[in-house]
């Protein structure tokens, strides 16, 4: 029988593809005009910015392969579900970026050696003005849709391209000043550090997956916040202790060992849990609650104090 958690669930997958389809739509869009600025003004600096662009079609794709995996229904082979697959999109998304960078520090040497002057600026300066705002725009809507769904390939997708937005202002900025000044020298320089600035964005990219493949904890604050839920919705039981919690994707884990009187029936103690995982999946949705019961003499000297 389809649960309503599962509905909601299938119904969030859909939004979240669609929204990564959407991802490799605008990608697509803004590399093109992007390509058109270089094209027009021959320029290293802008070369690169639409190098990048290369990398966010890539990205979406991968993406896209990793949102639709992470939707699948837990199986008899992943009996926790397949949320993490989205982890590996944002470190492939990682990886990618430091090819970029690679590729782009090659042509600004190059450049560099043999400096070009630029063709018709303004225009290119005009074109890529239009991919930056589009990119801008996009990029806002995807950090929103990946907090809001808690997928991570939607919210590195989106971090990535808001570091493409930065870097695109400072090319249009850099390219604007060699025009007025002649200085024909900046465009290589701007392209090398566009480069580093991806690379900067490609180590965070990263890092913040591999947290997520170690089961990092949740945040501080939500580790409070679990806990004084627990403090205050768990009437009946002695003490609460061993609480953690684990990140897998957009899927939230907390288990913990709740501590009862010896003489407390099994209904009783299912009652007293049955308010627990409430309280906490009310406060976290999707939350999935593992609670241990165990006798008085299990009790420790620590542990999470609840309201008797």
């Amino acid at each position: 029988m389809t649960t309503i958690e599962d509905r909601t669930g299938e119904a969030s997958g859909r939004l979240v593809k669609r929204t990564a389809l959407m991802t490799i739509a605008v990608a697509c869009v803004v590399l093109a005009i992007k390509y058109l600025a270089y094209q027009t003004t021959g320029s290293v600096a802008l070369f690169s910015d639409a190098l990048e662009s290369i990398v966010n079609v890539v990205a979406g794709l991968v993406a896209l392969w990793a949102v639709t995996v992470s939707y699948k229904p837990a199986d008899s082979d992943h009996p926790f579900g397949h949320t993490k697959a989205e982890y590996f999109s944002a470190v492939v998304e990682g990886v990618l970026i430091v090819v970029a960078a690679l590729l782009i520090l090659r042509e600004a040497w190059f450049a560099y050696l043999t400096p070009r002057a630029i063709e018709a600026p303004l225009m290119g300066i005009a074109i890529n003005g239009v991919a930056t705002a589009l990119n801008l725009f996009w990029a806002l809507h995807l950090i929103r849709s990946g907090r809001r769904h808690r997928s991570p390939a939607l919210d590195a997708d989106g971090r990535h391209i808001m570091a493409d937005v930065v870097t695109s202002v400072g090319v249009l900025g850099g390219l604007a000043l060699a025009t007025f000044t002649g200085w024909t020298i900046l465009d290589p320089l701007l392209a090398a550090l566009v480069a580093l600035n991806i690379l900067r964005e490609g180590w965070k990219v990263v890092a913040n997956s591999l947290s997520g493949l170690m089961d990092q904890a949740l945040e501080p604050a939500d580790n409070q916040r679990v806990r004084e839920i627990i403090s205050s919705t768990g009437a009946g039981a002695l003490e609460v202790h061993d609480v953690k919690t684990r990140i897998a994707g957009r899927a939230i884990f907390i288990e913990f060992h709740m501590v009862v009187p010896s003489e407390m029936s099994v209904g009783d103690a299912h009652v007293i849990c049955d308010r627990l995982e409430d309280a906490l999946q009310d406060a976290f949705e999707g939350a999935r609650v593992l609670i241990h019961v165990e006798p008085e003499a299990e009790a420790k000297q620590v542990g999470v104090p609840v309201i008797a």
